[in-house]
């Protein structure tokens, strides 16, 4: 099995952090489950990005990782969270974009698997703007998952990784209890059935005030900054795996 994925900062894995600061996330655990669930030897490759738009995933990443040889037998996609959170969204051609992707992929007879993003709207600024688009996009990608018999994992719609004991301080990622939920729900869908990580609910939320201001002045004011200056966290960043890699079960 070789499974290569594309994607953006959550396909990278931004949120679960190896110690030596190396994004794992679920794309990395869904690659070690497939290890220790199949009976023949597993390659893995990750092209995902942080910061990526939509068309430079499917442009770049797919073209790339149809490319290797031998060929992906599997891939996973997800795209288009950082397109909605700008303004002036075309959501028309967002969907465009992702149907020009799973064409791609499913006529090079590889198996496809779509994860939709987190909803992360219900403690970010404009959440509602954002909950609305992605909800378009996430409904456009289950009629296009008919039309064309591609797998879709429906994490938008999964209510309890809403919760904030799944998410970063930046409120956008996903933290390690977050990533390993999606590789539960991943794995399920590819027959290798997981129990989904459940965190205990623990303590509610703090939003003082005080909790807000350090917020925004954290993670939202250098989100502006780059904006203004027409930059990307991922700027001169690559793929962490451009070749196969050998995995071992985790």
């Amino acid at each position: 099995m070789r499974y290569a994925a594309v994607g953006d900062s959550y396909s990278e894995g931004m949120g679960d952090e190896l110690p030596d600061g190396t994004p794992r996330g679920w794309t990395d655990l869904v690659a070690a489950g497939l290890a220790g669930a199949v009976d023949e030897p597993v390659e893995y490759a990750n092209f995902a990005v942080r910061g990526r738009l939509l068309e430079p995933i499917v442009r770049d990443q797919v073209e790339a990782a149809l490319a290797l040889e031998p060929a992906p037998t599997l891939m996973t996609l997800n795209g288009g969270g950082n397109d909605m959170m700008r303004p002036g969204t075309d959501t028309p051609k967002l969907i465009g974009l992702i149907e020009q992707a799973v064409r791609r992929i499913t006529e090079a007879g590889v198996r496809l698997v779509v994860v939709s993003g987190a909803d992360p709207s219900a403690r970010l600024p404009f959440g509602a703007m954002m909950r609305k688009r992605g909800e378009i996009l996430t409904q456009a990608t289950v009629q296009l998952a008919g039309k064309y018999g591609f797998q879709l994992v429906d994490v938008f719609h999964d209510t309890e990784i809403r919760r904030a004991a799944y998410w970063s301080a930046d409120r956008l990622h996903l933290n390690a209890a977050g990533h390993q939920r999606v590789a539960g729900l991943v794995l399920t869908a590819l027959g290798h059935e997981r129990a989904a990580h459940v965190v205990d609910p623990g303590p509610e939320e703090n939003r003082r005030l005080l909790q807000e201001a350090r917020f925004y002045r954290e993670h939202v004011l250098p989100w502006v900054t780059r904006r203004l200056r027409g930059q990307s966290s991922g700027d001169n960043r690559t793929g962490k795996y451009v070749t196969w890699t050998p995995i071992s079960a985790s």
